[in-house]
């Protein structure tokens, strides 16, 4: 009976840890809380954000939501301009650091230096690096340590969170 008992156990661990993406925030704590714990050079009231973003926008940059992988239009471009900041217009990642990673999110192995900040997210017993807009505080995505050469990162954003200006 305990053998039973600690497979279930372990199923319905990983089961939480594998779905925590798509559950909803509130339910993993994670609404706002890095604009409640900084200050940054933009500070908007939850009304101020949600006249100016889309509630997509406002879900994934204020609530640290994440968009379905392959629905945003930014994986596929290949132009050659900046990815900015949809909340601030603070240019994040350049498109010649833009790499396809076959995740079905526009990933970068580099950002612009100084425009990002970075948190440690401990959601669902997992520890991951989330990366944020380091003026107004954004979520945008998360980094991880399997990019290609030359930084070895894959900095996987969201790409609502993003706006490409062409060059």
């Amino acid at each position: 009976m305990k053998k039973r008992y600690f497979l279930s156990a372990g199923i319905a661990t990983i089961g939480s840890i594998w779905l925590s993406d798509y559950l909803p925030n509130k339910v993993q704590g994670k609404t706002t809380k890095i604009a409640e714990n900084h200050q940054f050079e933009i500070m908007k009231t939850e009304q101020e954000w949600r006249k100016i973003l889309t509630p997509a926008q406002f879900e994934v940059l204020r609530q640290h939501g994440t968009e379905r992988a392959g629905s945003s239009p930014l994986d596929l471009e290949h132009g050659n301009g900046t990815f900015a900041c949809a909340g601030c217009n603070l240019p994040l990642f350049t498109s010649t650091t833009k790499y396809n990673s076959g995740t079905g999110w526009p990933s970068f192995y580099a950002p612009i230096e100084g425009a990002i900040g970075t948190t440690i997210d401990r959601a669902f017993a997992m520890t991951r690096t989330e990366v944020h807009c380091r003026r107004c505080g954004g979520h945008l995505g998360h980094v991880f340590a399997d990019g290609p050469k030359p930084t070895g990162k894959r900095y996987c954003m969201n790409g609502v969170a993003m706006k490409f200006i062409a060059a």
